[in-house]
């Protein structure tokens, strides 16, 4: 039995990383999850300033990109 959670190439220097299809899906689901975070902060959000992150847009976007990455990159469950 293999390891389910390999990957076929690790790029070696931080330069090939940047041109790698694993960087782009990265910035990607950043930029979707700050889009999705805005979202919900312009419909949904907090109009009272009380609620931490939904009253604030930027806090909203940040969050959203935080859950975009971790969607993304989440770690293998073997």
């Amino acid at each position: 039995m293999g390891n389910s959670c390999e990957t076929e190439h690790k790029p070696r220097t931080f330069k090939e990383y940047l041109k790698s299809r694993e960087f782009r899906k990265t910035i990607i689901a950043i930029a979707v999850g700050g889009v999705a975070g805005f979202l919900y902060y312009y419909f949904v959000g907090c109009a009272s300033g009380t609620c931490a992150i939904t009253s604030n847009p930027y806090l909203s976007i940040a969050f959203g990109g935080f859950f975009g990455y971790f969607l993304v990159n989440r770690p293998c469950a073997c």
